[in-house]
């Protein structure tokens, strides 16, 4: 991540997470309802990479974060998460150490999602997973953020979004296979007024989608 981007995250770290308990409550509580259909196929231990503030972390049970952004972490810690300031790119453990990588809302703010998945194949233990949870890019809440960034969103303008398959694409390169995919957010953006419920299987017309991938190779 370049430093540009840490910089707004550093700054606006308070914003960022007062969101999750005023206009994006409904949808966090969804995006969390999501996630956890995969948690009884995941294998420990867990790690959230970019934890941010620690909220899915907390809600998910995953004990280590790692985020570049250091004002992020001082409120993953409040929550409990063990946290490293390091860059998904370039993570500070040895190989083959975890059983399930997180990465939620985090490949569309990375520079390099090859790179940071090959990162976490190599973290990751034979039969590891890796879980994204995504606002893909032909979802209308996809089409809608794409949009915000066209016009200088002060998040969203340093975010990049991808399609179900470039996805698929990125983790297949990897050696990764997708195994399970879920998804939520079928309200209109702007109109989410209770939690979902999860549907199995993809959808372009979910606002968030959670694929789970197992490593495929040593």
């Amino acid at each position: 991540m370049v430093e540009s981007k840490i910089r707004v995250f550093d700054f606006l770290a308070s914003d960022y997470d007062a969101w999750f308990e005023k206009e994006g409550r409904l949808i966090f509580a969804s995006e969390v309802e999501a996630l956890r259909q995969a948690l009884p196929l995941l294998p420990k231990p867990w790690i959230e990479v970019g934890v941010g503030s620690g909220r899915f972390a907390q809600a998910l049970g995953a004990d280590i974060g790692l985020d570049p952004s250091s004002k992020l972490l001082e409120m993953a810690r409040y929550r409990g998460v063990s946290v490293f300031l390091a860059r998904g790119e370039e993570m500070p453990f040895k190989d083959g150490v975890f059983g399930t990588i997180f990465f939620v809302v985090t490949l569309c703010f990375v520079d390099s999602p090859r790179r940071t998945l090959g990162e976490a194949a190599r973290l990751l233990r034979t039969g590891g997973k890796v879980v994204l949870g995504m606002v893909l890019r032909e979802s209308p809440w996809g089409q809608l953020y794409r949009g915000e960034k066209q016009r200088g969103h002060r998040f969203y303008s340093h975010a990049m979004f991808y399609d179900y398959d470039e996805v698929g694409m990125f983790l297949g390169q990897i050696g990764f296979s997708i195994e399970k995919v879920i998804s939520t957010l079928f309200q209109s953006p702007g109109g989410v007024n209770h939690i979902e419920p999860p549907r199995q299987g993809f959808s372009a017309d979910a606002g968030f989608t959670v694929i789970l991938a197992g490593k495929t190779t040593g």
